[in-house]
């Protein structure tokens, strides 16, 4: 690997991780491409290649997975997890955790308790993943069907 793509790709990785860190807090494109010291368009393009999706719904996904567990784990309401983990319309949530989850915030809620396992299996079966679409027979992360991945 060239020196130019190492540092490409730690620059990338100081934005992923500024994304981890202020998930809650309205991020936005240029804010994010800043820390990578890219442009934004460029830092969209390289994004997606390294990671396999673009910045905006890595931040999604990062906001869902951190309202997955506060539903599971807290009684809070669902107006309040919303607004905890940066969202600013319940509507647009709602319909986001839907698409990415596949069943509404409450209706996850209802029918997940806490987890009682090791964090390592917590994470994987936690880990949201899209309704594979028809054309692709693939979820919207890129991720191939469980049907197509070879075991072994």
């Amino acid at each position: 690997m060239s020196r130019e793509m190492e540092d490409l790709n730690r620059r990338l990785l100081r934005a992923r991780d500024a994304i981890d860190r202020a998930y809650a807090e309205p991020l936005d494109v240029p804010a994010i491409a800043a820390v990578a010291h890219l442009s934004p368009a460029h830092f969209s393009r390289c994004f997606r290649m390294v990671f396999g999706e673009t910045p905006h719904r890595y931040l999604q996904r990062r906001r869902i997975e951190r309202s997955m567990f506060l539903l599971r784990e807290t009684g809070r309401s669902v107006t309040e997890i919303c607004s905890d983990v940066g969202f600013t319309s319940l509507g647009t949530f709602s319909r986001t955790f839907r698409k990415i989850v596949g069943e509404t915030p409450s209706g996850y809620r209802g029918g997940h308790g806490p987890i009682v396992v090791p964090n390592c299996m917590q994470v994987a079966h936690t880990r949201p993943r899209a309704a594979p679409t028809v054309a692709t027979g693939s979820s919207s992360f890129g991720e191939a069907a469980a049907d197509q991945v070879p075991l072994a």
